[in-house]
């Protein structure tokens, strides 16, 4: 028995190596992944850049191949090349990477097959009780499985490009900011043979991450990105996270473009495709997303935040795409997975078929101004909130909601406030019509967090 209730997440399992996640816990995941998956003949495995992934693997596919069924590794890899492979091959999967923490953390994403999210009502909170409980069940089998090796990366860039072609687009000159995590994997060969000058930054990997922390969500993690792009002319910039799920996007100024604006584009060029498709957005992306939308003759559908929520989301309304104010972009024919290159490629494909710059392009999609995603470490998150919620309860014209945290709403502003599902922080994001009013909210909150 082993107390998993800090490590098994919503959405993933994440810790510190090896204090919290060890080969021996990877083993016994991999044994209930079996037991969760069974009869299915095989599932492949990938791994992040960090140097307790290799080790991991090993004993997680152990564990699995305890249970009859076959391995296949894949190797190095970004989230959505493994959300690929399981698509493609239609067999379940397991990422192991712990995206933007620090390089002591490790963890594992599983999916069903089809990339389909195994989350806490999905299979989860049935891997912590297994766990927990010392009960981790035996698959009835007559040899165990076995592991081959198999290299995904070409077929994984060439279905992208089924998707997004912009070969035939003017060039661009593009600089990349991998974080030195997988995105310096992936881009060269999804970028390769584009009309795409590629200025690459941090493209060695590592795992220790010696430039920045490869969180793209943090200002202070692109200001190398801002600058080189100004000092290089580029008409864009593209910062991935350290397992390259995500994307972020830097204008030709120099300027942050908030990922609520790309969602919107997207969702656009989507939107024209196929006109009256329903597109997911998260509680925190900006009001400008849901307004495009409708302006657009589409149908938006709030939810959660967290990929298991968004996918689950998705496969019931059949909507074709899904944002994250997070810098997640779901795809419908991506298996309604995540997938950052994917964006990137939507949103280099937009510029290339523009005569301007990319900040005009994107100005009718950026309406509000925002706080962007402000951290706060506190010690009880709970009463931090239930203070929040108190001092708004009763004001004039403001809605309460609970969807996913805690959720203010009023006529020229809104605010959310959630705690983080894989570190020990309250997440603030505030939006509001005009500047000085989005910064009275954004202070008048910080203020209450910091005394809760």
């Amino acid at each position: 028995m082993r107390d998993v209730s800090g490590l098994i997440k919503a959405y993933d399992v994440r810790g510190v190596v090896p204090d919290e996640l060890d080969d021996d816990l990877a083993r016994d995941i991999g044994r209930c992944f079996g037991a969760l998956i069974a009869p299915a003949a095989s599932v492949v495995i990938g791994h992040d850049m960090r140097e307790s992934g290799v080790s991991l693997v090993q004993a997680f596919a152990e564990g699995v191949m305890a249970q009859g069924i076959d391995v296949l590794r894949i190797g190095l890899a970004s989230t959505d090349q493994l959300y690929f492979a399981s698509g493609k091959l239609d067999i379940p999967g397991a990422m192991f990477t712990a995206s933007h923490n620090p390089a002591k953390y490790n963890g594992i994403k599983m999916c069903y097959a089809g990339a389909r999210p195994v989350g806490q009502e999905t299979g989860l909170n049935q891997i912590k009780e297994w766990i927990s409980t010392g009960t981790v069940p035996t698959v009835e089998t007559d040899k165990p499985g076995t592991a081959r090796d198999q290299d995904m990366l070409t077929a994984y860039a060439e279905h992208l490009h089924s998707l997004v072609d912009i070969s035939a687009n003017r060039r661009l000159k593009v600089v990349v900011d991998a974080g030195n995590g997988m995105g310096g994997h992936t881009a060269p060969a999804c970028f390769a043979g584009l009309p795409l000058e590629i200025v690459p930054m941090y493209f060695e990997l590592d795992g220790s991450f010696p430039n920045h922390e490869a969180n793209p969500i943090e200002p202070k993690n692109v200001a190398d990105l801002r600058a080189r792009v100004v000092a290089e002319k580029a008409d864009i910039g593209l910062a991935f996270d350290g397992d390259a799920d995500r994307c972020f996007v830097i204008d030709e100024l120099g300027d942050i473009v908030s990922p609520s604006t790309i969602t919107a584009l997207v969702a656009a060029r989507e939107l024209k495709r196929e006109p009256g498709s329903s597109i997911i957005h998260n509680l925190i992306t900006s009001r400008a997303v849901p307004e495009i939308v409708r302006e657009l003759g589409g149908t938006p559908v709030r939810t959660r935040v967290g990929h298991s929520f968004i996918k689950a989301e998705m496969a019931e309304t059949g909507a074709i795409f899904g944002g994250e104010h997070s810098g997640h972009f779901y795809f419908r024919d991506f298996w309604k997975a995540d997938s950052g290159m994917l964006a990137a490629l939507h949103t280099l494909d937009a510029l290339g078929e523009h005569d301007g710059t990319l900040s005009g392009l994107l100005a009718k999609y950026c309406r509000y101004p925002s706080s962007g995603e402000i951290n706060s470490t506190v010690t009880d998150a709970a009463s931090v909130v239930t203070a929040v919620e108190a001092a708004y309860t009763g004001q004039d014209g403001v809605e309460i909601d609970h969807l996913d945290g805690l959720t203010v709403t009023h006529a020229d502003w809104w605010f959310n406030l959630r705690a983080s599902n894989t570190e020990p922080l309250l997440r603030l994001n505030a939006e509001a019509a005009d500047g000085p009013t989005m910064e009275c909210v954004r202070d008048d909150v910080l203020a209450l967090v910091t005394k809760g």
